[in-house]
């Protein structure tokens, strides 16, 4: 009889133990996750002390794995610049009258630091643009060689949303056609058409901090009017000349400028986490497959914080972007280390830092790696893999960037019950792109965007958690894969390496044609969507109705074209739509 019972135990710990093992994982999975993107964290802003607390939370797991960790016990330290600020070393006068910094003038945060005299020229609006129907040259007759300019904020045509000026009245691209004629500093004051309340330009930290390489300045109009009259006239009456095509060169202004200009770019420092697991095979060990997630998220976010809800100021605690991913990578770990399968290659685990202030972590990762570039069989990115819809859909990109790639991922299909689309595409705004760059194959695994995304509504009790095992049991799958395959993978090209910006003038597009039948002001119907055009390669459809675009709601075709004003080609947009009652969010690069 007791030999029966020790019988009927073991065989129902057999029959038990897979399940309870699984639902062991979901938990430890679920506890780490719930920990690092917890309030307390505070979003894990790069430089602080929530950042510093994920950083020590997952070099430990690391190091309980017995992993090798390179570097300083597996931290890779870089720094990067979280904030702008004017120093006290400020000072302007105009015809020897002084301003006062934050009262009667500002600077832009991409203002250069110097010490600069000299004389003034007003040249309009600063815009140059011709077509076949339009030429516009604000310099035309003007001679601003190592000299300040003087611009109006905005365009000539602050009424005509569909004004092709619109894509050269934004600061940046004013202050590079100044440049390019060889003034050595700018200065913006706004008339009531275009800066009706007259306000300074905030100092705003912009997440890729570059100089314009010229001091920038921007002055009320008020102060100028009640100091120095120009050209007699008050600037909302030089504003009006110029909308009637007054030319700036008929403007002549005799005025001399004096300024120091100081902004202080404070940087912080941050990681990259990194744990080794050597191969076995005396030869293919000094090869590796890479896999990575990035840990950063937004913090507290707040205006220029890349927050769709930039007015609230709360922890982005990033549950699914990309909190989902760090601790999918951290499991995955765990099963290698643990598993005592053999794998012939070596396989680092790296959770980048800095990722959304421009792949930071991964950039500075793949210039100064333990390892050679050439060396790396595979990089595989995990970002935002904790929303797996009923569906099962996955999207893994870069499936072109080998030549063998979507032969062993369909042969292994077989082996999950998930949706796998594929895209063949090696750039794009995840860290597998830096490695793209060095001519690494990637894979980049996603479940995809969805309302929360980059709200502080992505919050852990939202994650599916199974859905999640799913998905790390495939990347566990193709990692093994690739680590014990004896041939090296063939890397190819797939679409470009790095963004393209464009040429000047370059007008931003999603690639649709606007419903023009609607009447609703809820919404921007989509009639059609280009093919191969970045709303297509987003997931946009015919019928849908686009609601925003980056956290600003688009109600009519007017506010659709004034939201387009204000992007650039090669940024990363986030694109509200309606379709069949259900919102989502499509991430387009433009």
């Amino acid at each position: 009889m007791r030999n029966r019972f020790v019988i009927f135990s073991l065989l129902l710990f057999l029959i038990l133990s897979p399940a309870l093992n699984a639902q062991n994982s979901i938990q430890k999975v679920k506890n780490n996750l719930y920990f690092l993107a917890s309030p307390e964290l505070q979003g894990r802003y790069p430089g602080t002390k929530s950042d510093s607390a994920s950083v020590s939370f997952i070099q430990k797991y690391l190091g309980e794995l017995g992993l090798q960790l390179p570097y300083n016990n597996g931290l890779q330290e870089f720094k990067v610049t979280t904030s702008v600020e004017a120093s006290e070393n400020n000072s302007l006068s105009v015809n020897e009258k002084s301003a006062v910094y934050d009262k009667d003038y500002s600077l832009y945060s991409f203002s250069s630091n110097v010490i600069l005299e000299g004389d003034l020229v007003f040249a309009g609006f600063g815009i140059v643009f011709e077509s076949d129907s339009i030429k516009w040259n604000d310099y035309k007759n003007l001679d601003v060689k190592d000299k300040w300019v003087l611009l109006m904020k905005g365009d000539p045509e602050p009424q005509n949303n569909n004004s092709v000026l619109i894509p050269f009245s934004d600061a940046r691209t004013k202050v590079m056609f100044a440049k390019d004629r060889g003034a050595k500093g700018v200065i913006f004051t706004g008339g009531v058409q275009n800066n009706k309340t007259d306000d300074l330009v905030p100092l705003l930290f912009e997440r890729a901090v570059v100089s314009a390489g010229i001091p920038v300045i921007d002055i009320k109009r008020s102060w100028l009017d009640a100091n120095i009259l120009l050209s007699n006239q008050p600037v909302d009456s030089l504003e009006s000349f110029l909308m009637r095509k007054v030319s700036p060169a008929d403007l002549k202004l005799n005025l001399r400028i004096k300024a120091q200009t100081e902004l202080i770019r404070n940087e912080v420092t941050t990681f990259n986490v990194i744990g080794i697991l050597p191969g076995n095979d005396p030869i293919l060990k000094d090869e590796y497959i890479v896999i990575g997630a990035h840990y950063d998220h937004l913090g507290m976010g707040g205006e220029g914080s890349g927050s769709r809800t930039p007015d609230t100021l709360a922890p982005h605690v990033g549950a699914d972007d990309n909190t989902s991913g760090v601790t999918s990578v951290m499991e995955i770990a765990a099963r290698f280390a643990k598993s005592g399968i053999k794998h012939r290659r070596s396989i680092a685990f790296v959770l980048f830092g800095a990722e959304e202030m421009g792949l930071l972590g991964s950039r500075y990762f793949v210039k100064h790696m333990p390892f050679e570039p050439k060396s790396i069989n595979a990089m595989i990115n995990l970002d935002m893999v904790g929303r797996l819809n009923e569906a099962k859909s996955v999207v893994i990109g870069g499936t072109g960037t080998s030549a063998e790639t979507e032969g062993i991922l369909k042969e292994l299909s077989v082996k999950t019950k998930l949706q796998l689309s594929f895209s063949p595409e090696g750039f794009g705004a995840s860290d597998h792109a830096s490695f793209y760059a060095e001519n690494v194959p990637v894979l980049f695994f996603s479940t995809g965007a969805h309302a929360d995304y980059h709200t502080p509504a992505d919050t852990p009790d939202k994650i599916n958690y199974e859905g999640m095992m799913e998905v790390i049991d495939f990347v566990e799958i193709v990692t093994n894969e690739f680590s014990n395959k004896p041939e090296k993978l063939t890397f190819t090209e797939a679409g470009p390496k790095e963004r393209t910006t464009g040429r000047r003038g370059f007008k931003v597009t999603l690639g649709i044609m606007p419903d023009f039948t609607s009447t609703s002001t809820d919404g921007l119907g989509v009639g059609g969507v280009t093919k191969g055009g970045p709303a297509e390669r987003a997931g946009m459809k015919k019928g849908d109705k686009i609601t925003g675009i980056n956290g600003m709601s688009v109600g009519t075709i007017y506010d659709y074209m004034n939201r387009l004003k204000q992007l650039k080609p090669g940024q990363r947009v986030n694109v509200d739509v309606l379709r069949n009652d259900e919102n989502l969010v499509l991430i387009v690069d433009l």
